[in-house]
């Protein structure tokens, strides 16, 4: 394999991947030890390496495949694994050259590679090296370099377009890999999708206002039809890239603890077990783990919604406009917090339940995560519609308590200054639209912009701080080659970055599926506001990889993996959410006024058992045409496995069918001669007479015969009629 086909690695003097060695101010000893043997382990799988100067007590390790010839033999090994697995439809050609000038390793392929080579363990081949855990722990992390010319190039090409195409999508999974293109696929397609709600529900503000049964009812078939549209299109997807099925391949996780190694009854194989049972208890943990989410998240927002409708609605005394901000301050001081303890508490519960693979373990993970962001995210807007509004009367008077509260504090016990309630109509309104349109803003500048301002403050920090203690920053770097210098600039900029997790981007795309199913019933303008913010969303996406994070892994995948129950979840659960709220604001406009006995249990009831039934049928027609209908995904795949099966029919064949279509010991088309009646003649009498059964096969020698016997058959048939007919 020519220097020339390794795409984008000229420009970092063909560097694979660089491993970030910290050093330790203490126990120098071992992390030399540890540095020899990481430098030994690489080597040994067949990396050459190099190491430069890291800053701030570190090393950087630089390591590349040394040879073509490894390359090609793990990139033909695995490509022969996805064909034992049925990834591919058909073996690799043997005729290597070729084969490589058809097919050609991209860019994430070989360093996907790459990367398994560094991490797997040694008994499968690799260097077995597990960043921060063991006695890798000084490994902080193992990461490629950005291709800054192609990033430039991305980053100006998608900012001038209006809409993300195919080729960008490719090209994204050429760099990137399949997970990371999948996520970008996705948002380009729900982007697409919701240019139809966006337009309808401008219509609708326009002429049905709020409330519109049916808006929701449009609302509902649309983000059906979304579903299971994307369903069929992540499997076209899969099978163009190549990677349908891949998820089968599992990775295993280096940190699987087994109990016991024993042999698989079916493949002989000798693998590591660990008792179903007790994974299955600790999995039990999930429930008791969302209940505690429920109570703790969930507290935090009643009591914070309480002390809002409190002070806005209620108390009329001094400070009013001040003590407004009360409840966003508390929420903003307790519940990031109060997300991350829970965030780890998922992380450990998930670690417990011991996966064997990274699939599984991610998978358990996500769900733990749906289920915190769904509570935080989805809470207030719930509490207004179905408790607020319609219980309002009858809990309102328990809002004394912060009355009884506050007047301790006061001077003389005198009573704290309050107005009559009465139920905010717009509240609703107001919340949805702060979660659709205010929080979508705060979540952009939270997610791009301080990350980006903070790391050039810290910069800016350190370099006062170097300069203050006469230590110029130019000064870390004496030893590098000049020639090198800005390059290793570079790089010690990159291993500081944080590292790029596609499942945040996943989970705010699902989050904001769920505002549009869920709530969008509440203001119309809900999608057009999402179409404007997933716009800027794929652009800032773009540059949180590009400039903000290390260069991910490319990973690959079949589908956008767990996040597709969620969306499944939210789409179900929005006909149920959307036909309670039609029924319980749609007559007045914003709902009842507060006394849960003018709502008739029954008739809601009712009418979230026929928008489920509903959603249940739409969704099984929709899903049978989808599923008729074809894509050039398919299409392929039936292509490639056609020829398969033609090519594997031709190789086992040695000869044409048609050519053992003649009777046993005759050939077609044999002429008759007199020694070949004689040689049949002789083979009869040295069996015998023979059974009537190979008499009657042996009257006639092959077609030829057969069409001269019956073509005088047919004369004779044909005289004889005339014969009779003139005897008439």
């Amino acid at each position: 394999m020519a220097k020339d086909s390794k795409p984008g690695r000229r420009s970092n003097f063909d560097v694979d991947y660089v491993i970030h060695y910290k050093i330790p101010t203490t126990d120098a000893g071992e992390a030399e030890a540890a540095f020899i043997e990481l430098v030994k382990a690489v080597a040994d799988v067949g990396f050459a390496t190099e190491v430069r100067n890291g800053g701030k007590s570190s090393l950087l390790v630089f390591v590349k495949i040394a040879s073509d010839k490894l390359l090609t033999t793990q990139v033909y090994k695995y490509r022969i694994q996805d064909w034992l697995y049925g990834v591919r439809a058909s073996a690799p050609n043997q005729d290597l050259t070729k084969y490589f000038e058809d097919e050609p390793v991209s860019e994430a392929e070989r360093l996907r590679l790459a990367y398994l080579l560094i991490t797997k363990p040694k008994n499968e081949g690799g260097a077995g090296i597990t960043p921060k855990v063991g006695h890798w722990k000084y490994v902080a992390s193992i990461f490629p370099l950005h291709d800054h010319d192609f990033n430039r190039q991305w980053i100006k090409q998608w900012s001038t377009k209006y809409y993300l195409d195919n080729d960008d999508i490719t090209e994204i999974r050429d760099r990137f890999g399949e997970r990371v293109a999948f996520y970008f696929a996705f948002l380009q397609s729900y982007f697409a999708f919701l240019l139809f709600p966006a337009a309808f529900g401008l219509g609708a503000w326009l002429l049905l206002g709020q409330f519109s049964w049916f808006y929701a009812l449009v609302n509902c078939l649309w983000s059906v039809i979304f579903f299971e549209h994307w369903k069929m299109k992540e499997v076209d997807l899969a099978v163009q890239w190549g990677v349908r099925g891949v998820s089968k391949i599992q990775l295993p996780r280096p940190q699987f603890h087994f109990e016991r190694e024993a042999e698989d009854p079916v493949t002989g194989e000798i693998v590591k077990v660990y008792s179903p049972m007790k994974r299955l208890a600790r999995q039990l943990l999930t429930v008791p783990f969302a209940l505690a989410c429920f109570v703790v998240l969930g507290g935090l927002i009643v009591s914070c919604f309480a002390i809002e409708i409190f002070i806005t609605e209620v108390y009329n005394g001094p400070f009013k406009q001040y003590l407004t901000f009360l409840p966003t301050i508390l929420l903003t001081v307790f519940m990031p917090t109060l997300q991350t303890l829970l965030t780890k508490l998922a992380e450990r519960l998930t670690e417990i339940e011991n996966y064997e693979t990274v699939d599984g373990h991610q998978a358990s993970l996500v769900e733990k995560i749906f289920v915190l962001n769904f509570i935080t995210s989805y809470s207030p807007i719930f509490l207004t519609a179905f408790i607020y509004v319609p219980f309002g009367k009858i809990l309102v008077p328990y809002l004394n308590v912060f009355q009884v509260t506050a007047q301790k504090f006061t001077t003389e016990g005198k009573p704290l200054p309050t107005k009559s309630w009465e139920i905010n109509p717009d509240r609703l309104t107001k919340q949805v639209i702060y979660f659709t349109v205010t929080a979508q803003i705060v979540n952009f500048v939270t997610e791009v912009i301080v990350p980006y301002a903070k790391r050039k403050l810290f910069k800016a920090v350190e370099e006062v701080q170097a300069e203050m203690s006469a230590e110029k920053q130019s000064e870390l770097h004496v030893r590098d080659v000049p020639e090198e210098h800005e390059f290793l600039k570079r790089v010690r900029d990159e291993a500081e970055l944080d590292v790029y997790d596609v499942t945040v981007d996943y989970r705010e795309m699902v989050i904001q599926f769920g505002y549009l199913s869920l709530f969008s019933v509440v203001w119309p303008l809900t999608a057009c506001s999402f179409l404007i913010n997933n716009w800027v969303e794929a652009r800032s996406d773009a540059m949180k990889i590009a400039i903000s994070s290390q260069r991910p892994i490319p990973w690959r995948a079949d589908s956008i993996g767990p996040w597709l129950n969620s969306l499944g979840f939210l789409s179900w659960l929005g006909s149920v959410t959307s036909a309670a709220i039609v029924f319980l604001f749609n007559k007045s406009k914003h709902g009842p006024d507060g006394s849960p006995w003018d709502i008739s249990g029954w008739a809601l009831l009712l009418s979230i058992l026929v928008a489920e039934h509903v959603y249940l049928v739409v969704q099984l027609l929709v899903r049978g045409a989808i599923r008729k209908m074809d894509s050039p995904g398919l299409q392929k795949e039936r292509a490639e496995r056609f020829t398969m099966r033609k090519q594997l029919l031709e190789q086992m064949l040695d000869q044409d069918v048609t050519d053992k279509s003649h009777g046993p010991g005759m050939s077609g088309g044999e002429k008759i001669t007199r020694a070949t009646l004689e040689e049949e003649a002789r083979q009869i009498s040295i069996k015998g007479n023979g059974s009537p059964d190979d008499l009657f096969w042996q009257r006639q020698r092959g077609a030829s015969e057969t069409i001269q016997i019956g073509r005088s058959l047919i004369s004779e048939q044909a005289a004889a009629n005339q014969t009779k007919a003139k005897k008439k």
